[in-house]
Parts: structure tokens; sequence; C-alpha cells
């Protein structure tokens, strides 16, 4: 006989024969990296104002199999004062996830706003301590909205195909 308990998760999982969505981590990886300071050690001393720093974002996704998936977060930094380049960091981190028993059409956003927003954290980490290990103060990214950023990508991508229709 089942429990009122097992009634209920029954009933919200419509009898339990759906499976319930599911995005796992499967594994976490740095595919390239690569620090420079052109200018050091030079570059390294002190100055009276803070560089201006550039940064770079960029998001891609393949699948590897019906429900994984490889998420790429790329990040990009330059630090320059004047016409000095003081550092340039680059970053590609990966991801290895599982995802399944969405809807199709939520795939999308899952692969371009949900996975890098877990993988940020530690992109985030590694960025700061590669430039700490090069003589600078730690650069600490601001979070990132990756929904705005999906929102713009699908806009001009919509942007484009009408061009190309015209």
């Amino acid at each position: 006989m089942a429990s009122n308990d097992d009634a209920a998760a029954g009933a919200a999982n419509g009898n339990g024969n759906q499976a319930q969505p599911s995005l796992n981590v499967l594994a976490q990886y740095v595919k390239d990296l690569s620090f420079e300071s052109p200018g050091a050690p030079n570059s390294l001393r002190g100055r009276d104002k803070a560089p201006g720093i550039a940064i770079n974002v960029n998001v891609n996704a393949n699948p590897l199999s019906d429900k994984q998936f490889d998420v790429n977060l790329t990040l990009n930094a330059k630090a320059s004062f004047d016409q000095e380049v003081l550092f340039n960091v680059e970053l590609v981190y990966g991801g290895v996830f599982a995802i399944s028993g969405f809807p199709q059409e939520h795939m999308l956003p899952i692969l371009f706003i949900e996975c890098p927003r877990l993988l940020f954290p530690f992109a985030r980490q590694i960025i700061a301590d590669a430039t700490r290990n090069g003589g600078f103060p730690p650069l600490m990214l601001d979070p990132i909205d990756f929904a705005q950023m999906f929102q713009q990508r699908i806009a001009e991508d919509q942007a484009a195909a009408k061009v190309k229709v015209s």
C-alpha cells in the first residue's frame, strides 16, 4: 500500500511516468589559459590612476551526445595604461553537462544561461589568481548577466537573418 507521501510524489510527477528534469555537471576543465605582461617589470610599478580594463565574454555549446553537452565560457581581460598593455589574460573554461527531461524550447537558455552561470565562479577565480600571480592586484570580474547576454545574441541573430532575407 502506498503512503500519502508516495501518492503525492506520484501525482507531482504525473503518476511517476515522466522523468524529472535534471542538469548535472559531469566535468569542469581549463581548455586554454594565457597570461601576458609584455611590459614587465616596468608595467608592475604603481600608478596614480587605475588602468583601463576591457573585458570580453563569449559562450559556446556543442553536443557530445543526445544528453551531454560541452559548454565553453571564454573570458578575455586586457588592462592598459595610456598606450601600454599592462596585462592580457585569456581563459577558455569548459564544462561537460548532462541535461535531460527539459522541453526542447528550454535547451538553448539552459546551455547559454544556466551552464555558464554555473561555470563563472570558477573561471572568475582562475582569472583573479592569474592576474595576482602575474604581479598585479587580483582582477575580480563583476557577475555577468548571462540571460541579458543570451537575449542580445538572439536579437543580433534575428537582425542578421532579416538582412539576409531582404
